[in-house]
């Protein structure tokens, strides 16, 4: 707004002093009020009072009339602005500017993708997945020299492969239980809306294929049926058809989860690194034994606690798990017993080792693993979903680090 003059603060004399009884054409001053400016020259008469009194009575009206319509508009101005600013504070826009025509960055939609994908694919996993098969391959070999570039291709090739196969059965799971998710894992991007159903029809179809054509090409039939059985099992574990979708019965699906994680895993990408890489007869040693038999243990300790947190969506929609059945103390502390009751044996086997390096490390790492798994178990607060996924977040890291346990058996 321009400003408005009526004097100047430098020691002139008002335009409209009082007292004066005349105008001098000295006096002669600029009025500014919005949009023009106004110069008034009067008689220097004193029969002119009257005059001058009437003319500064307009003036002052005048001026006053313009000063408040400006005051009045700059007031509209600002209740709109904050008007708008409230609005988008309220939208979730920080509160400090408004975001600009462009909010969004190529970096950040890149990000925003890959997070996406990142939850899609359910990380943990995909870490017990390739976790397993280099735990397992690395039991094939027997001597230094087995450590080569043709050793590092067949696992690379069999860990790419079955990571895709991972992503498709996670993601065909996703798929199947869109409803039941936004109850119980609304962040995940189907149940979210950051996915369309079609996008994640596309994703899984792209991998499943991806995978098969991978173990194909790689000519290793222990690979290529370890893939199949997967791609089997996990969809007739999820996908909504008649006679399938086992995952509404807790044993079939226990017995899906353990024949993956605990069989296949063990025996055929053993078998891949040991037939196909190294092209020796296959041998069924005492380590891939004790691995098969105690990633049994945790396969059907997985499959129970997965239900765990999830036991309010599984009730709404008709998934009778061990959780709806028996409640979830019973199945949490069954749980915790089951591993204790592993760890045990796995304590057994490490003593009755003929390696003392091996009898130490593994009698030692699994009585850690007990004791942690007991203290960590004990401060469960099983009223809080958070505390229970977070112990079942917990069991996931034990099974990793079970995987470098597992090759120090012998």
């Amino acid at each position: 707004m321009d400003a408005l003059i009526l004097g100047s603060s430098t020691g002139a004399h008002s335009l409209f002093a009082p007292g004066r009884s005349c105008w001098r054409s000295n006096d002669l001053k600029a009025v500014h009020v919005p949009s023009f400016s106004i110069g008034v020259q009067v008689p220097t008469f004193n029969s002119y009072d009257i005059v001058e009194k009437f003319c500064t009575r307009s003036f002052r009206r005048h001026i006053v009339k313009h000063h408040a319509k400006g005051l009045q508009e700059t007031s509209t101005a600002l209740q709109k602005s904050n008007t708008k600013f409230v609005v988008n504070a309220t939208a979730g826009h920080s509160l400090e500017s408004e975001p600009g025509p462009y909010p969004k960055t190529t970096w950040n939609s890149v990000k925003n993708a890959l997070g996406a994908f990142y939850r899609f694919s359910r990380p943990h996993t995909v870490i017990g997945t390739a976790l397993s098969i280099v735990s397992v391959s690395l039991l094939a070999i027997e001597k230094v020299s087995d450590v080569s570039p043709l050793f590092f291709t067949g696992l690379l090739e069999a860990v790419v492969a079955a990571l895709m196969m991972n992503i498709y059965i996670v993601g065909l799971n996703q798929l199947s239980d869109i409803e039941i998710d936004k109850i119980n894992k609304p962040y995940l991007p189907l149940a979210s809306g950051e996915y369309s159903k079609f996008t994640g029809i596309m994703i899984v179809t792209s991998f499943s294929i991806m995978s098969f054509w991978l173990g194909w090409i790689v000519g290793s039939w222990p690979l290529f049926w370890a893939l199949f059985v997967s791609f089997v099992l996990g969809t007739a574990y999820s996908i909504n058809l008649p006679l399938l979708r086992w995952k509404r019965f807790a044993l079939v699906a226990a017995m899906c989860i353990l024949a993956v994680r605990a069989v296949i895993v063990q025996i055929a990408f053993y078998l891949h690194i040991q037939t196909h890489v190294f092209s020796r007869p296959a041998v069924i040693a005492k380590p891939l034994i004790f691995a098969t038999a105690f990633m049994s243990f945790f396969s059907v300790v997985i499959a129970l606690f997965k239900d765990i947190p999830d036991i309010e969506g599984d009730k709404i929609f008709g998934i009778k798990s061990y959780t709806v059945r028996l409640g979830q103390e019973r199945v949490f502390w069954t749980c915790i017993s089951l591993l204790e009751m592993a760890y045990g044996v796995s304590v057994l086997v490490g003593a009755t080792s003929s390696y003392t390096w091996s009898k130490v490390i593994t009698v030692l790492g699994h009585s850690i693993l007990a004791l942690i798994l007991w203290i960590r178990a004990k401060s469960v607060d099983l009223k809080s979903k958070a505390a229970i996924t977070s112990c079942y977040m917990f069991i996931w890291k034990l099974f990793y680090a079970e995987y470098f346990l597992i090759p120090l058996i012998r």
